[in-house]
């Protein structure tokens, strides 16, 4: 497996020889084992479409759960499905890289399921994968990671990527124009920038910056892990002597990006997060850390893709809406979690 094929799975934790000396604040990362809430997974309310229906056996496939926003998205999907009484789960390994996951999930095709919901290593590698099930006749749930081709699935479903760095941009606006601050120095920790989903953060940032006359002084790209974070994160703010306000990306790579926080001794500035990490949660609420607020892109999308897929399986559409179908696109929105409304968001934290 090449380095570029490993860092595609793009989320894993690797607490290296960078993690040294962050000690609590790495320990703190959320458990991969916690069950999803109640909030996260579960059906409908009785009647209409919640109602057993005609039985749907669902192929699935994401990358290794070793990562908690990873974990997340397998766990939820378990138990989304074990909520119905018609669905069959069925999931396959992803295996290492994108190869890996195509080969077994064209094993998957020859067993026929009725529906395939896949979180792909990479969108576009597996792109070739959604056009041969479509083809076959099994419908695909693409989630996250987007295929290049239409043609390649039946529903796609993600977060905003772009709409993250907007309500990123937009909540650090706010706060600097409410102290006055008049030309602000912004760092930003991004993800994986061979990602699209990467470059579409940034760009939905250095957008809304640009219409307040605001930029990105420094910005470094890390690799969606704890170690990463705080590797980058210490660059950064070596290259930034004074910071009024920093956006890193992604919750789970934050806790390295904290960890070089503290161990820098660097209080001056406020941070916003992203992705909604019930730890990110519960430092925004106790309001202890630079940790001021984080943007979604809630793991629960595999949830919605579990009861959606079942739904397309039995040829039913959304029960709140008019169509006879599922839709081809669903884009879930990006919220701003902070102090305020912490509470109200910690049950859907991973």
């Amino acid at each position: 497996m090449t380095q570029h094929s490993r860092d595609l799975s793009r989320r894993r934790l690797l607490f290296g020889g960078a993690a040294v000396g962050a000690g609590v604040l790495l320990a703190g990362c959320t458990s991969n084992e916690e069950q999803p809430t109640e909030a996260q997974t579960k059906a409908a309310a009785t009647g209409g479409n919640a109602e057993p229906g005609k039985r749907v056996v669902i192929g699935f496939s994401a990358p290794a759960a070793d990562h908690g926003w990873i974990a997340a998205i397998t766990n939820n999907a378990k138990a989304q499905a074990a909520a119905y009484s018609d669905v069959e789960f069925k999931a396959v390994e992803a295996g290492a890289d994108a190869a890996a996951q195509r080969a077994a999930l064209s094993t998957l095709i020859s067993q026929k399921p009725d529906v395939i919901v896949l979180l792909p290593h990479d969108g576009k590698e597996l792109n070739a994968f959604g056009l041969e099930a479509m083809q076959a006749g099994i419908p695909v749930v693409n989630l996250d990671r987007a295929f290049p081709d239409a043609k390649a699935y039946r529903l796609q479903i993600k977060g905003d990527n772009y709409g993250m760095g907007v309500a990123a941009a937009t909540y650090i606006i706010a706060q600097l124009k409410a102290k006055n601050v008049a030309n602000p120095v912004i760092g930003e920790i991004a993800g994986m920038d061979e990602l699209e989903l990467t470059q579409e953060r940034s760009k939905g940032f250095a957008d809304t910056l640009a219409q307040a006359g605001f930029k990105v002084q420094n910005r470094r790209a890390a690799r969606f892990t704890a170690d990463s974070g705080q590797q980058e994160a210490a660059q950064l703010l070596q290259a930034l002597p004074k910071i009024d306000a920093l956006w890193n990306h992604d919750d789970d790579q934050g806790i390295g990006v904290q960890a070089a926080i503290k161990q820098a001794n660097r209080s001056e500035f406020f941070m916003v997060g992203g992705a909604g990490s019930k730890k990110a949660i519960e430092d925004i609420q106790a309001d202890n850390t630079v940790l001021k607020a984080t943007v979604t892109y809630s793991p629960s999308m595999a949830s919605s893709a579990i009861s959606l897929a079942r739904l397309i399986g039995q040829g039913k559409g959304m029960s709140d809406l008019v169509e006879l179908q599922v839709p081809k696109e669903i884009i879930l929105a990006s919220e701003t979690i902070t102090k305020e409304n912490a509470s109200n968001y910690l049950k859907l934290g991973f």
